[in-house]
């Protein structure tokens, strides 16, 4: 379910150190020459993964299949990478607030500025240049107004897209409508290889967020979350075209960059673990993603997430 929500987890809960790679972990050697399926991207570096390249792993948790040949493609554009067009944010919509002319032929983006689902679909609109041509229009998840639900979405959930006389829902969705139905550089490749890691990739991402914010709680292991972050590491060293998921920035790392946004400072705040550490993909992924305008925009300050995620996951008190 994609609600957001500041519901407080039971502070019985353990969360013990992450740990890096160990030398002593599983290790398993991949050619790029096989013909096996996908996961991983290139960075500017000049450490791209060779053709012989092993990773260490926790096998079990390991959901792709490595290396393939990438076609080379031009860069990502001046424009997208820019997204340049600057808005003052409108005021978060609260219980005492009046509703829009809904359906009135505007086309308005339901947000939460502190929810990353909803965080996903903000950036596709900046990063397509559409702030003329989608409406920002703010919740206060925590105070939201009746008209909401009634009137509008009656899921009473962020993300939502009034288009068309119609309201539609879900962030992986909207990212993928928004990006088909409007106008703006394309964020999703026309290569099929590309298309079909990207639907993985997609399928990934809630196991991925699950096992993350499960150790957080201590239903996971430190292993099991390290295991995930190692798996986006191979990910990022499939195409050799760019420092991104699919080489050129894309849907896809739309769809992480709010999680990541918020695990990075968390974990190195509660626990002083580093996710970039040991991991020079991510860590090219994570300052070239900064760079993006259209995502900058949307950014959180990170110890308001910090203080956040503490709250949420009951351990303030460790």
């Amino acid at each position: 379910m994609e609600a957001f929500s500041a519901n407080i987890i039971g502070s019985g809960s353990s969360f013990s150190p992450l740990k890096p790679l160990t030398s002593n972990q599983t290790t398993r050697t991949f050619y790029k020459s096989t013909g096996l399926s996908s996961f991983c991207n290139n960075s500017r570096n000049s450490d791209h993964v060779p053709s012989l390249v092993s990773f260490p792993f926790k096998t079990h948790y390991f959901p792709f299949s490595p290396l393939l040949p990438a076609k080379k493609a031009p860069r990502v554009s001046p424009a997208l990478a820019t997204g340049s067009v600057q808005e003052v944010l409108p005021p978060a919509l609260d219980s005492t607030s009046d509703p829009p002319p809904i359906f009135d032929g505007t086309t308005r983006l339901y947000i939460s500025y502190t929810c990353p689902y909803a965080q996903r679909v903000w950036i596709t609109r900046n990063c397509k240049g559409l702030q003329d041509k989608i409406e920002l229009v703010p919740i206060d998840l925590k105070n939201r107004p009746a008209w909401y639900k009634e009137k509008v979405y009656p899921a009473n959930k962020v993300p939502a897209l009034e288009h068309n006389n119609e309201v539609k829902g879900e962030s992986l969705d909207l990212i993928k409508y928004i990006d088909s139905h409007f106008e703006g550089p394309s964020l999703f490749p026309d290569d099929p290889a590309k298309k079909e890691f990207a639907e993985e990739l997609f399928t990934y991402i809630n196991t991925f967020y699950k096992t993350i914010t499960s150790s957080f709680k201590g239903e996971e292991s430190e292993a099991a979350a390290g295991d995930a972050f190692d798996s986006i590491e191979i990910a990022l060293s499939k195409f050799e075209d760019g420092p991104f998921f699919l080489g050129q920035f894309s849907l896809v790392d739309i769809a992480y960059a709010p999680f990541m946004e918020r695990f990075q400072p968390f974990l190195f705040d509660v626990k002083k673990y580093d996710i970039t550490l040991g991991r020079p993909k991510l860590a090219t992924w994570i300052e070239e993603i900064n760079k993006i305008e259209g995502y900058k925009q949307t950014k959180n300050d990170p110890k308001a997430l910090v203080e956040s995620y503490k709250k949420r996951f009951s351990v303030s008190h460790l």
